[in-house]
């Protein structure tokens, strides 16, 4: 087993918070909790760095269509103001870095509520429209939330072990992806009886006794 799995526990949840697919997975994730399961997020900084782009005219169709998509195999909201404030707006950027600073901040200072922040992030911009790759709009978000010490370190420039921490991070969530040949996020990384084993996205958007039986069978 690859020493990097056996710090997960149960089960290890890699995501990227600008992923449809990924806040498609959400009340899954949300079910597994629910079951007592526990789940770490280790974020792939997929739409990072280098994975950042402009929200161009042709990219926000296509993200629009695969959005509805989502919704139909689902039911998650996407809403018509999302498709405007967020989609269409001029000189809109899709860069996951600000939003998974953030959580990364979340992860610090508590631990067991960053999948709740995760959600609150998702709910802000699918919904409610608003733009998480700005560091002031996240502190809103997160502040209306009740993450106090989160909103702290992001409104100001981020301190040396908030950036290091954030690179430990998704240098982790990429090495993993690679080691374990995924073909992108959402995906669920188990440390079962026979090992660390990798279930792939299509397990999060079957039925949850499905999923659960994936996870036993691990």
């Amino acid at each position: 087993m690859p020493e990097a799995i056996r710090s997960f526990g149960t089960v290890a949840y890699l995501f990227d918070p600008l992923c449809g697919w990924c806040y498609g997975a959400s009340p899954m994730l949300g079910h597994l909790r629910d079951t007592g399961i526990s789940i770490e997020l280790i974020p792939t900084g997929l739409f990072s760095g280098a994975g950042a782009r402009p929200m161009d005219k042709g990219f926000a169709a296509y993200a629009w269509s695969n959005d509805q998509r989502i919704a139909r195999l689902t039911g998650q909201p996407f809403s018509e103001t999302y498709k405007r404030e967020v989609l269409e707006a001029s000189g809109g950027l899709l860069d996951s870095g600000p939003a998974t600073l953030a959580l990364t901040a979340v992860s610090l200072a508590e631990a067991d509520r960053e999948f709740d922040a995760l959600k609150a992030i998702q709910h802000a911009r699918y919904v409610d429209g608003l733009d998480i790759t700005a560091p002031a709009s996240l502190a809103g978000i997160l502040g209306k939330s009740g993450f106090g010490a989160a909103v702290e370190r992001i409104a100001a420039a981020p301190d040396d072990e908030l950036v290091a921490a954030n690179r430990i991070r998704t240098d982790r969530g990429r090495e993993l992806l690679a080691s374990f040949d995924a073909q992108g996020v959402p995906a669920l990384l188990v440390d079962g009886r026979r090992g660390a084993r990798l279930l792939g996205s299509a397990a999060l958007f079957g039925s949850v006794d499905n999923l659960l039986s994936h996870l036993q069978a691990a």
